[in-house]
């Protein structure tokens, strides 16, 4: 299979370098796979990845080189959930739900409360009682400069969460490729794969599920990320790779 690649590079009239440069591989990698070594990609999920970008790469069937490297490293490997493979993977938890039994104790507090201090005003300090003479309420002195009008701020323009709106009960996310093209996988929270391919420059990808989405980017810094209709801050660098996990609620930075 290394040799197969190796073979239609050169075919190509294709560099090693040119390969890298390309597929956002790099070079010791290139070099490692076209000598059947795997050891560098850090596991079978990244290797698939790289021969399948390199076969795309090079003209050959990304499909059946795959099928050869499955044979030939016992098959294709079962759904795992998110481990930490890469000091940059990052877990979103989810957000915590208010506490309302709290919140209903302080309500009746505040009820008893204000009862009590009624009563305790009305008869503790004995039968008083105020008597108001009965007539015409005095005309307030008209003062020589009226009061400023309320200013009333205009509404603010729809932010791009607004823009990007997604239902509150799932998770959804949405990829561009905004400055250049990238490598993405997206999996269900049961394992399903999405998706696994290029995203061109220009492209737009939208996920969802119910519960969790598992996300590998492989040039990283190329990709918009809108997570639950809000967009994710994260400032990543060309080529880098990053495994992502996010669930329902906003995004929180990590």
């Amino acid at each position: 299979m290394g040799r197969a690649l190796q073979k239609a590079r050169i075919d190509a009239g294709l560099t090693v370098e040119e390969v890298s440069t390309s597929t956002r591989v790099r070079i010791p990698i290139v070099h490692a796979i076209e000598e059947d070594d795997f050891s560098r990609c850090g596991g079978d999920v990244y290797a698939r990845g790289h021969v399948r970008t390199l076969a795309r790469a090079v003209g050959l069937d990304p499909a059946a080189l795959v099928e050869q490297y499955d044979a030939a490293h016992g098959g294709r490997p079962s759904p795992t959930p998110a481990a930490p493979l890469f000091e940059a993977e990052r877990i979103r938890p989810e957000r915590r739900r208010p506490n309302w039994t709290a919140a209903m104790v302080a309500a009746i507090v505040a009820v008893i409360g204000f009862v009590g201090f009624t009563l305790f005003n009305g008869d503790g300090g004995g039968s008083r009682s105020t008597h108001v003479a009965e007539g015409p309420a005095p005309a307030q002195k008209a003062t020589g400069k009226p009061k400023p009008p309320k200013v009333v701020a205009p509404p603010p323009a729809p932010s791009e969460s607004a823009i990007a709106a997604a239902p509150k009960d799932k998770v959804t996310v949405k990829l561009t490729a905004i400055d250049d093209k990238s490598w993405i996988s997206a999996k269900a929270r049961d394992g399903k794969l999405l998706f696994d391919g290029l995203l061109l420059k220009g492209d737009s990808k939208t996920f969802q599920d119910d519960e969790r989405l598992d996300l590998i980017l492989g040039n990283a810094g190329a990709i918009e990320i809108f997570v639950n209709g809000k967009k994710v801050a994260d400032e990543f660098e060309p080529g880098q790779v990053e495994r992502l996990t996010y669930t329902k609620g906003d995004p929180e930075v990590g």
